[in-house]
Formats: structure tokens, sequence, C-alpha cells
């Protein structure tokens, strides 16, 4: 699908690779994109960046009602929506010891935001002959995230979304992508709410850095080359698809792998899980 004369709706949209995407839908000739994030006020500066075709929302993606809202008005102001570019996210550490809030505010907006997307969007594009959902999951949920379950579990349920509404819309036009990339030199460690100090944090010595960090620029063009050719996977680390075939044909070996990962990570440290040990 090309995105020329199309409305386009990007969450999480005021950094990162939203941002990007946000720029690259409009560079492709959206007739309007909708640019989407929890602070207002970035996602106003990306639509003043991107010009007078394009506008700003504050929206929690994890409010159901708030993302109907955003497709009507939408639909009301600027005609029917050809792509909505699910993105929103952040990420944590912790595992076991995680508070139940806190994995349900994860699954909120990894998961549920991209059900509330669709719902809202996908009646109106199969009326209109079709439309695009782009969502973004992450290499994690194909694979597993070292020292954070909630991201590895959201993550992973995010894919199975996707392939569900490919599977169960394809006959009535709707085209789905799922964005999973590994390391992405964006702000979201810095977003985190483990980060209390506003720092960016060792983002580039992080878990998911091992096969490089791509800019949110390269990611955006892989998102629009995908749409175009109605690709499921965006990966803009190759090496996952490998990875993810290891896993799938020898998921033993694959774990064995992984648990080496992990403890060559935390030569110096303790391993994930230690705290749970009881104390003797």
């Amino acid at each position: 699908m090309e995105l020329k004369d199309r409305v386009v709706i990007v969450t999480g949209g005021g950094s990162g690779i939203g941002e990007a995407i946000a720029h690259a839908a409009h560079a492709e000739g959206a007739s309007h994109v909708v640019v989407v994030d929890l602070d207002g006020g970035e996602a106003e500066r990306v639509a003043a960046a991107i010009g007078e075709t394009a506008t700003a929302a504050a929206v929690d993606v994890s409010d159901e009602a708030a993302i109907v809202a955003l497709v009507e008005a939408t639909e009301a102001a600027h005609g029917p929506i050809g792509a909505f570019v699910s993105n929103a996210g952040f990420v944590t550490v912790a595992g076991l010891e995680d508070s139940n809030d806190a994995i349900q505010k994860m699954w909120d907006v990894h998961c549920m935001s991209h059900i509330y997307a669709a719902r809202a969007v996908v009646p109106s594009m199969i009326a209109n002959g079709g439309g695009y959902l782009l969502n973004t999951a992450s290499a994690a949920g194909l694979l597993t995230q070292i020292g954070s379950l909630a991201y590895s579990v959201t993550k992973a349920a995010a894919v199975s979304i996707g392939e569900w509404l490919s599977i169960t819309h394809h006959h009535q036009g709707i085209r789905v992508s799922v964005l999973c990339p590994q390391a992405v030199r964006t702000n979201i460690v810095k977003n985190s709410p483990d980060n209390v100090d506003g720092d960016a944090g060792d983002f580039e010595g992080g878990v998911a850095s091992g096969d490089g960090v791509v800019e949110p620029d390269e990611v955006a063009q892989l998102c629009i080359d995908a749409m175009r050719d109605e690709r499921f996977l965006v990966l803009p680390h190759p090496d996952v698809a490998t990875y993810a075939e290891r896993k799938g044909t020898d998921r033993d070996r694959w774990l064995a792998g992984m648990r080496r990962f992990q403890s060559a990570l935390h030569a110096d440290g303790p391993l994930p899980g230690d705290a749970m040990a009881p104390k003797l």
C-alpha cells in the first residue's frame, strides 16, 4: 500500500520511531498526518515541523474511549483513515517481583492499545475498501528480553495480535505489519518509569544492542518499504530472523544459548531472579 493521499495516524509520534514515521508518511505524500503522543507538547512540536498537513493530539493509548474519539475526530476532519500506526510503548526492568499494576499498565500500552486501535478503525477501513495497521512490537516479541518479564510477555502478545488481525481481516482489505526492532536510538530508556533520575542511561550498552543501534529514520523507511510490499514483519536487525528460526527449530538449544548470554551479561553482578532467593 502507498501512503500518498492517505490519512495517517501515528501514536507515540512525539519522539523516536513514531516521530520518524510521521515525517516519512508526510514525505510519501500522505494527505494528513495526525501525530499522537501522551506528551501533547512533543506531538505539537512534530506536527509543527511537518507543516500544515499535520495536526497533533494528546492521547493515552491505554484509554479506549480516547482512541475511539481520536479516530472519529480524524475521520470527521480529514476523511477516511488509510493507515493507523500503533507505536506507543515503554520499557522497564523487572521480573517476578514486578507489581501487578506495573505489569497491567504495560499490557494496556503494548497490547490493548493495538486492540483498541483496530477495534476503532477497522470497520471504517473495511467500509472504505481497506487500510493498513502498522503495530510496533519488538525483537523481544519474537525472542525474549533478558531482565524484563512484562516487556517480553507483552511484546510477544503484540506480535500475536498482529498475526490474528492479518489472518482474520486480510480478505476485507486490511493489511498488517509488525515492527520488531532490537536497539534503536530513541529516548525509550529516558522515558522509562524506572529512570527516576531522568538520564538517558547506558543505552548503547543495553541487552538489545549487541547487533548494533539503528537510527529512527532508517527504521521509518523500512516500515514504509514493508507497507508498500505488504510484508508482515519489519526487521531493522536482520539477524533477528535467524535467531527466531533457530528458536523455532530447536527450542532447548536456543534456551541454553540465552542462558549463556544472560550469564555473560551478568558476569560481574547478580543474575535476574537472584533477589527472589531466600536469604540463608
